[in-house]
């Protein structure tokens, strides 16, 4: 059988986060959270953030990295809303 007879190929799966414990002195969480909370984002997207910008500055972030992904509620469509009469 060829891989055109076997139909459809299976789709690629979008790469899963890693996750990680992370633990730190209080008084440098608490710093990062209001960092974050002044930047709108959430303490662990500045870590992430400023571990990106670390590596890419040291000549280290590899070239496959994908953009750091965008938080909220996701572009287009409208809010849904009460049926209209």
């Amino acid at each position: 059988m060829t891989a055109a007879e076997e139909g459809p190929s299976p789709r690629r799966r979008p790469q899963q986060r890693k996750q990680v414990l992370l633990r730190l002195d209080p008084s440098v969480h608490d710093a990062i959270a209001r960092w974050a909370s002044d930047e709108l984002r959430s303490a662990n997207a500045q870590i992430e953030f400023l571990l990106r910008r670390a590596l890419a500055e040291a000549g280290r972030l590899p070239g496959d990295t994908g953009p750091l992904p965008r938080r909220g509620r996701p572009p287009g469509g409208s809010a849904p809303g009460p049926p209209s009469a």
